[in-house]
This record gives structure tokens, sequence and C-alpha cells, in this order.
């Protein structure tokens, strides 16, 4: 697919938003076309999947009579099949194509609809894809007064977004083509930016997450498994997959229900199989679910400075005890950094995004910074990036990189990114080459000027393990000298001409026989 093919099936599902839009909010109408495009991949994926069984019988799957004895024997058998393969099970009747035909022929469909979404998540009961299917549909409410005052006007809402969207051919019989892949992230990329600060629950912008990417995948082909505790939607965890060839396992954590249910549904559309995930919901520092589990690579963009309970039980937990301190209740910054690097493995590396206000606030935090450097000397680089950069907050931002066995345990990597950036509209936004920049300063370790500088571990010492970037990477831009006697010159000449101007407006003043004001 080209870029101008992409940039065409990206514009016609806007569109298809758009039929909602005016009814409910972002969020609101979110849950629905993204949960249509998700039925719309089950479907298809069910299809090809059945009609490849059925090959040596010479029929499609769509020709299978599901009221005779029959088709319901053949309907069975593929039944076993699909859910271990698949995880989940549709009948003809039940595929996108054939409902979406009915809503275009007038017919009412919304209990069908219902139904249809909930027979997907029953096909998976008692099976080991269970965990993975189950509630995913439960934020599409098709009773919602918002999509219509009568039900009548809701399955004519409904009809026409289905049959939009089965206009659009989604290529999942091409092995190669990721297109309802990338649909769906650009998709959760535009609700995000039109969700304003709500956006942050479940979205970091695809630039800053290819920058994490890139560098936990730094010298890596391959890796075991890749975690983010506070995984929002997925995007960040499958921005890892596109730099190395292989992830073998996929892990996360969210708290919140319908961003969750966002997730699940973004690995399943890029094909990851129900079997190489394993995302919890759950508040990730209160009731961590992946205990005793370590990862080679940890990226994370967790709630900037949010609040947890930093209850004295935690003194005791593994993944903080051993600092001596916990993070303020207010700010869990580095309760998460805490978290994450009780999971990260002996060979891994970890990269997060957390406020400024990490580098250099004091109390326990200050304490908790200085043991991580002196005591472990786990930090391997901090990178400064742009202000507003973030759908809904302007504060800046930083980049922490931490490794358990570090190539260059000397010195810690000060990149100071924040003045290079593109606007667009009221967003900044990072360019393919300041994201190159970044990730090549940091593979590399090269000190530039006003950039980057190789802080080592006595110098971070004598700032007393404050790592605020101007401390270590100098931005100043001295002005050009004044030439003082340019300007005195300059001075004169006002002067002067001022002196002709006071002498014509006393002539003026003579003549019309008042005061002169000068």
């Amino acid at each position: 697919m080209t870029e101008e093919q992409k940039k065409k099936l990206e514009q016609q599902l806007w569109n298809i938003a758009n039929e909602l839009r005016g009814k409910m909010a972002a969020d609101e109408f979110r849950d629905y076309i993204l949960g249509f495009i998700f039925f719309k991949y089950l479907s298809e994926k069910m299809r090809l999947y059945a009609d490849g069984l059925l090959k040596q019988d010479k029929i499609g799957y769509l020709q299978i009579d599901e009221a005779t004895d029959e088709g319901r024997a053949i309907l069975d058998e593929i039944r076993a099949d699909t859910v271990r393969q698949l995880g989940y099970f549709l009948k003809p009747s039940e595929l996108f194509s054939v409902i979406a035909a009915r809503g275009a022929n007038g017919e009412f469909i919304l209990g069908d609809l219902v139904a249809v979404l909930n027979n997907i998540e029953q096909s998976t009961r008692g099976t080991d894809s269970e965990e993975d299917f189950i509630s995913l549909f439960e934020d599409m409410d098709l009773g919602n007064s918002k999509l219509g005052r009568s039900e009548a006007d809701k399955n004519k809402l409904i009809a026409k977004v289905l049959v939009h969207l089965e206009k659009i051919d989604f290529e999942l019989a091409n092995s190669e083509s990721d297109v309802l892949g990338d649909a769906y992230e650009y998709m959760i990329g535009q609700f995000a930016s039109g969700a304003g600060k709500k956006a942050g629950e479940f979205y970091t912008p695809k630039e800053v997450s290819t920058v994490l990417a890139r560098i936990v995948t730094t010298g890596k082909e391959r890796l075991k498994s890749v975690y983010d505790p506070t995984c929002g939607s997925g995007s960040l965890l499958l921005r890892v997959a596109r730099e190395v060839k292989d992830v073998a396992n996929f892990y996360g954590q969210e708290m919140n229900r319908t961003t969750f249910n966002l997730a699940r549904m973004n690995m399943l559309l890029h094909d990851v199989h129900y079997s190489r995930f394993d995302l919890q919901q759950e508040d990730t520092l209160e009731r961590p679910q992946h205990t005793g589990i370590t990862f080679e690579a940890i990226v994370a963009n967790p709630p900037f400075s949010a609040k947890w309970s930093a209850s004295n039980l935690f003194e005791t937990d593994d993944r903080f005890a051993q600092y001596g301190r916990l993070a303020p209740s207010s700010k869990a910054d580095f309760a998460f950094v805490q978290h994450m690097l009780a999971h990260l493995d002996e060979n891994g590396t970890m990269a997060v995004i957390l406020p400024h206000g990490v580098l250099f606030r004091g109390g326990a935090e200050g304490a908790i910074r200085r043991y991580l450097v002196e005591d472990q000397n786990w930090l391997d680089a901090v990178i400064g990036l742009p202000a507003n950069i973030f759908y809904g907050t302007s504060i800046p931002t930083c980049i922490l990189v931490f490794k358990k066995c570090r190539e260059e345990p000397n010195d810690v990597l000060f990149i100071d990114a924040s003045a290079h950036f593109d606007k667009v509209k009221t967003q900044n936004m990072l360019r393919g080459e300041d994201i190159d920049r970044i990730v090549t300063a940091y593979r590399e370790r090269g000190e530039t000027n006003k950039f980057s500088h190789r802080a080592s571990l006595a110098e971070i010492a004598e700032n007393d393990f404050n790592l605020n970037i101007p401390r270590y990477v100098d931005t100043f831009e001295e002005e050009e000298p004044i030439d003082l006697a340019e300007v005195t010159a300059e001075l004169r000449a006002i002067d002067a001409k001022m002196g002709d101007l006071d002498a014509a407006i006393t002539g003026f003043c003579e003549e019309l026989g008042i005061e002169a004001p000068v």
C-alpha cells in the first residue's frame, strides 16, 4: 500500500467517525468506531480462516446453510478448530459483511448486533483465550440515547457506519500488509488529539514512542519480552515490536477499563496471537499483576505526578524496600520507576517518560535519585524533550534510561533535545531528523556542543545528584558584543534630530501665540 493509499484509507475512516461526531464527545464515539473496526477485523479473520479449512470441499464459509443438520455439523468442526487457533468463533450469519448488508437493506439489526458481539465473547468461555476476550465490547452501548432518539434512528445511524466500513478493504489476506493495524493506530491518535487532557490516559504520540522503542531495542534483533506497566491502548508495546524482527511475548497492565479493552483489541488487530500477550486490568502500584517476572525491555509513559497511597506496608515490598524511602503520595513518578526496575532483566533496558521535576525535586525523590546513581549505578541516560508534545499538557518532559549492566558505567549521558521540534498548530512535534539525532546520540554516546554531554559520576555527585539537564548541557547562547562607541554615536545623532524637532515645534507655537511644551 502506497503512502497516498494509506492516507486515503485514514481519511475514509475519519469521515466515518464524523458520522457520530456531532452526537457525542470524542472519547465516547471513539469506543463505537474502534469497536466496529475490531468487529470487522474479527469477521474477516474468521472468514479467511474458515475458507482455508473448507478449500478442499470447494465451498466458501458463507455458503454453509446453518439451518441444515449438515451445515451445523460442519460449523461444529470449524468452531473447535477456530477457537483453538484464533481464540473465538463467528457463524456465517454473524459476520460483519452479512450484518452490514442487512442494515443497508433497511433491516433492523441492532438487536442481532448486540447478540453477535455477546456471542464472540461467549465463544471463548472455558478456553485459553477467554481472559483476552471477556467484556471486550462492554463500552459499546448500542442502546445509548445519543445514537438517536428512537430505536429506528439508532439503527439507521449504526447501519450507515457499518455500510461505510464494509466498503473498505483491510487487505487481511495479504500477510505483508498491516493496513488495519496502521489505520487503528491512526484513529487512536486522532481521537487523542480531540480528547484533550483525557488523551494521556490512552495514548503516547508515536514520535515519542519511536524514541523509546529504538532506545530499548538498541543492539537487538529479537526480544524475549517487553513490558509496559501503564500500557494505555498498547501503542507503545507495539511500537517496540516494529523496531525488531520478533518479540516473543508482550506484557502490560492498565488501570482504566475502557483503555484496557482498547489495548487488547489493538494487540489482536496487529495480529499478535492471544497466547503471546498478557495484559491485566488493575492499579499497577497498589496491585501489581506480574509479580516475580522480569522483562528484557520495559517502556512506559506513566501518568505525570499521579497520587498513590504510599502506604507504610510498601516499605517491606520488594519493589521499594531497598531504597529506604517511598515516593511521596502526591507524586508517584519514582514509585513507577522503582516498580519497573524491580521487573527489569539483568541484561534489559528500560526507558520511561517523566515530568522534569523528577530530575531535581528533593526529599524522598532526591534520596531515591542518589541511590539509583551512587549505590546501584543503573541510570544510563537523561534525555530532555520539548515542551507541549503531549496531548492535554504543556509541561516539559524527559526520558530516563536505565540498565542494570551498563556498557559505560563511568558516566551518564545527558541529551538536551528541548529545542529540536516542529510546531504543528498548537502542538509541538518531534520530526524524523529530531528522532534520529536523539537515538544516534544515545547509541554513540557522543558529545555535541549544546546538545549532549557525558557527565562523570563524580560530576553528578558534585551537583548533589541533581539531574537538571542545564547543569550538564550548556545551551546558553552568547549575545553579540555591543559596540559602545557606535551606540554613543547613534544616541548623539538622535539627540541632534530631537533638537531640530524641538526648534520646529517652538516656532509653530510662537506663530500660534501659545507656550511651547519644550
